[in-house]
C-alpha cells in the first residue's frame, strides 16, 4: 500500500454514480491498487434523490455524514435520517435507497474493494 495525502484546496469533484451528487476520488484506490475505496460525496445543486431501490456487489461500505442530512431507506431494517456525524455500516448487498437529502450534504464513503458493481433491484 503506498503512502497517499488528497489536499483540501486540490479538490475536484466529478460526476459518479449518482446524477444528483458530485464525488471527490481521495485517491485511496490507487494507493491500496483497489482494495479500498474513499470518496467526499457533496450534492449537485438542484439535484434531488430518485429513490431507486439498489444494492452494491461489495464487501464494506461505511458511510460518514460530514454536513448536511441525508435520509436512506433500508430493506428489513426503516427509514433514517443521518445528520452530521452520522455513520451507517451498510452490510454487502443490502438493498437500500436514499429518498432525500440536504441541498449542502457532503459524505465521506469507505468501500472495498474501490471499483464494485451497483445493482438495482426492485
Amino acid at each position: 500500500m503506498d503512502f497517499v495525502v488528497s489536499r483540501g484546496e486540490d479538490a475536484k469533484f466529478d460526476d459518479g454514480l449518482r446524477q444528483f451528487f458530485a464525488y471527490r476520488d481521495l485517491a485511496v484506490a490507487a494507493a491500496s491498487d483497489g482494495r479500498f475505496g474513499a470518496h467526499v460525496i457533496r450534492a449537485v445543486a438542484g439535484g434531488q434523490a430518485t429513490g431507486e431501490w439498489h444494492y452494491h456487489m461489495l464487501d464494506f461500505q461505511l458511510v460518514y455524514v460530514l454536513r448536511g442530512w441525508v435520509k436512506f431507506e433500508y430493506d428489513g431494517q426503516g427509514e433514517f435520517t443521518f445528520t452530521a456525524g452520522d455513520s451507517v455500516l451498510q452490510p454487502p448487498e443490502i438493498r437500500h435507497r436514499e429518498t432525500a437529502h440536504s441541498d449542502d450534504v457532503e459524505i465521506l464513503e469507505i468501500t472495498s474493494p474501490a471499483a464494485f458493481e451497483t445493482v438495482a433491484a426492485t
